[in-house]
């Protein structure tokens, strides 16, 4: 039998402290992540992150990313400038070779799924 697994309590899982974000251009950001699960043959992930208000830079060169915003507010900038915000609840899609900005607006935490290239 091939087990499930299921995470609740996505808002207060205790993500460790939050360092300064790598690829910020606009405000201390600071993120934090843990992750939930991985595929034995490591090229799927799910985990949760966390960041505070700002402005990073982000691309998705080796991985396509799912995610789900628990909480918080962000704007997404393509690379083509189309901005879309989104807020909790709401899923969006981050392909393989996506590039961008992300604009928190308010402390944020989703939930991520990435598939990496095999």
């Amino acid at each position: 039998m091939i087990n499930f697994q299921t995470f609740a309590h996505l808002a207060t899982i205790d993500l460790g402290e939050a360092l300064p974000k790598a690829t910020s251009i606009e405000g201390d950001q600071r993120e934090a992540s843990h992750t939930l699960w991985t595929s034995d043959d490591g090229l799927v992930e799910v985990g949760v992150w966390e960041c505070t208000p700002g402005r990073f830079t982000a691309a998705r060169e080796t991985n396509s990313e799912i995610c789900h915003i628990v909480s918080g507010r962000v704007s997404l900038h393509n690379s083509d400038g189309t901005t879309k915000e989104v807020g909790p609840g709401e899923v969006l899609v981050l392909p393989i070779g996506w590039k961008g900005e992300w604009t928190i607006h308010e402390k944020t935490r989703k939930l991520y799924f990435m598939q990496f290239k095999g």
